[in-house]
């Protein structure tokens, strides 16, 4: 297969993406260190869904400020066109319900004896 530029852009793009990714991994597993290991186990899975919603979600974000909540649309080239809300705005506003679901699920998994300080630090990114 040649290799191309956009294919190399999309490569890097891909590869700083789970830079993020791993990244928001380590933060969010900090919090379970002292955690029982079945509920570090447990966690884990939800970690990194979460870690990777977060991402695309500011991924979404940008996307949205740069581009809009919605675009003209036309079903054909004979009918006006109209606004309609993107398809990236749909798919940011169910996923930043689900990771609201999600980060409070991490944050029902806390041990009992972490502080509330902690548990207002996860909560802020809901």
């Amino acid at each position: 297969f040649p290799v191309t530029i956009q294919h190399m852009q999309e490569r890097k793009k891909n590869k700083m993406k789970e830079k993020r990714i791993e990244k928001e991994i380590l933060r969010l597993s900090k919090f379970f260190a002292a955690a029982p290991e079945g509920k570090r186990q447990l966690a884990e899975g939800l970690i990194r869904r979460a870690a990777y919603m977060r991402v695309t979600l500011e991924d979404f974000e940008v996307d949205l400020d740069t581009n809009g909540y919605v675009e003209l649309f036309s079903q054909s080239e004979k009918l006006e066109p109209y606004e309609r809300e993107r398809p990236a705005a749909r798919l940011y506003n169910s996923m930043i319900r689900n990771y609201q679901t999600l980060m409070k699920q991490l944050v029902d998994l806390l041990p009992a004896n972490t502080s509330n300080e902690i548990k207002n630090e996860i909560k802020e990114f809901m």
